[in-house]
């Protein structure tokens, strides 16, 4: 029989603890061992820890989680001196001279007196600064430090990812969130569209003043004021947009500078909104009324954006309508102000007879992006170019925009400098804090069929003078050229705009708002009421039809 040799297996006594979990009683063998509580989230180590330190039980960033970090464990363990230690001393209490000096790695009293001084003069440094409008230094760095230095965990450059922005507009609870797009699936995409139709331009331009290329740090020119009238009309008020719309020529409608927002919205980090009238077959995309939009971004996608400050001349809102300013004026200023212009087929559409108006040529245009798609957009044109005898060519249209320094130390690169002799690497700085404001200013040269894209170098005489400037330079890219240089790919950017429409289409007749959201990298669609954002200028969705 196999079960006489095998052993018997006894089911021990299990006690049941009501109260919680544990043995009931102490075993008289363990009695006298102490017992340090612990819990059940500590994460046991070592059975024996010779190297802990009692003075600083929680240094290092692997402590935080030790057993028994936040119980006695130190003092149920620890050893204690029985025995009397006063009859104890040593034989020779001189300290011991070492062979080798010692070196000290902290700081002695001349240099935490020298530290203590130096803390001081930077606080009131920082005090007067901010009487005069300019921002302190922050995160505990010396206003004389090199801007190469290296930059160590708590500083601004940190602080910057973890930084809360605002929504361009609040959320209201009343709207229902329908789709959100993340950047990431939007990279993928592409789309190839064939060139565009002219269907009406309008408007009359000034020529470009060559002179302006001989300009440089040495041969600087102050930024003139031209009181010029700029017209920043919306899509559906816009009575050329409405007249083709009624004429059925496309189903989709927007402006260059709504478009060029939408195509290059993985590189913003601002929020920004448009809304989108559904109505019958038709897309219209808006900017709102009374709204941000137009305004430029500055260092949007820098490491360290601008701090929004109250009062100084140095925060997000301050400098973007002083890059506004720059632009507007620097677009105008490089232009010939004889009295020739070139005049496109109809005059413009938003000026009165009495009013000087700004140097700007509007193309309505016309993109298939597929069979059931017929984009028509309101493109801009801000100068031209006259053609070189030589070739005997037509004229050219330019795009003209500004970049605007206001700080050396934000970018690091003083343009006074290095603009001359180094124009490219102040461009790849530029790229770098600015890139959607650079990708924006190409897609809309692009879709304006420019011919060039000229950039203007503008700087302020005083680094705390936010009204007076200068122009340092310029220079002329072609927009498909530039385009490769600055990694903007079209076909992308037209992939993105057609998952965009197709998403929209699918939404039944209504109003919509595509919000980018401040802090993650994702767009997201709201449907709203009829009335809203219309409370200072009511209009009918009949209108568009």
């Amino acid at each position: 029989d196999l079960t006489v040799g095998m052993a018997a297996f006894v089911i021990p006594k299990i006690h049941e603890n009501p109260d919680g979990w544990g043995p009931l009683n102490i075993p008289e063998r363990t009695n006298t061992i102490p017992y340090a509580p612990f819990s059940k989230s500590d994460k046991l180590g070592k059975t024996a820890d010779w190297l802990v330190d009692s003075k600083f039980p929680s240094r290092g960033y692997q402590s935080n989680t030790r057993y028994g970090q936040y119980s006695n464990v130190q003092t149920a363990f620890s050893y204690v001196h029985n025995e009397d230690e006063e009859s104890f001393t040593l034989v020779e209490n001189r300290p011991i001279k070492s062979k080798f000096p010692v070196r000290r790695y902290g700081p002695n009293r001349n240099q935490r007196q020298q530290m203590l001084q130096q803390v001081q003069q930077q606080t009131q440094k920082a005090k007067q600064l901010q009487k005069g409008g300019r921002q302190p230094p922050r995160g505990g760095q010396r206003q004389n430090q090199n801007q190469g230095a290296r930059r160590w965990p708590g500083n601004n450059a940190y602080d910057a990812a973890k930084r809360s922005r605002d929504f361009s507009i609040e959320i209201r609870p009343e709207w229902t969130l329908l789709e959100q797009i993340d950047f990431a699936s939007l990279l993928k995409l592409s789309t190839n569209v064939e060139e565009p139709e002219d269907l009406y331009t309008c408007g009359s331009m000034e020529y470009y003043d060559r002179t302006f290329e001989r300009v440089n740090t040495k041969n600087e020119k102050p930024l003139e004021r031209i009181e010029r009238t700029f017209f920043k009309v919306s899509t559906s008020d816009d009575p050329i947009i409405r007249k083709l719309s009624m004429e059925g020529v496309g189903n989709v409608f927007a402006t260059d500078t709504i478009l060029s927002v939408l195509m290059s919205a993985p590189r913003s980090v601002y929020s920004w909104d448009i809304v989108v009238h559904r109505v019958g077959n038709r897309l219209f995309f808006d900017k709102r009324d009374n709204s941000q939009f137009d305004f430029l971004t500055v260092n949007e996608t820098a490491n360290e954006p601008p701090y929004d400050e109250k009062d100084s001349i140095n925060s997000p809102h301050s400098l973007s309508q002083e890059a506004t300013f720059i632009n507007q004026n620097f677009s105008q200023q490089v232009l010939l102000r004889n009295g020739k212009t070139y005049n496109f087929e109809h005059p413009n559409p938003f000026a009165s007879s009495e009013e000087e108006v700004g140097s700007v040529g509007y193309r309505y245009r016309k993109w298939k992006l597929g069979e059931d798609i017929t984009l028509v957009a309101r493109c801009e044109v801000d100068g031209v170019l006259p053609p070189a005898t030589s070739s005997g060519g037509k004229e050219q249209f330019l795009t003209i925009k500004a970049l605007n320094e206001y700080d050396v130390k934000t970018s690091g690169l003083d343009w006074r400098q290095k603009l001359d002799t180094q124009r490219g690497a102040v461009l790849a700085t530029e790229l770098k804090n600015n890139s959607n404001k650079l990708t924006r200013w190409t897609a809309q040269a692009l879709l304006a069929g420019s011919s060039a894209l000229i950039l203007g170098y503008v700087s302020r005489v005083q680094p705390k003078d936010n009204y007076n400037h200068v122009v340092l330079g310029s220079h002329s890219n072609k927009p498909k050229d530039f385009a490769g240089q600055i990694n903007l790919n079209m076909n992308n950017m037209w992939g993105i705009l057609r998952v965009l429409i197709d998403l929209c289409m699918k939404l039944p007749d209504g109003k919509y708002l595509l919000i980018k959201d401040p802090n993650k990298a994702q767009i997201g669609l709201y449907e709203v009421s009829q009335d809203t954002f219309e409370e200072a200028k009511p209009t009918e969705s009949s209108d568009l039809v």
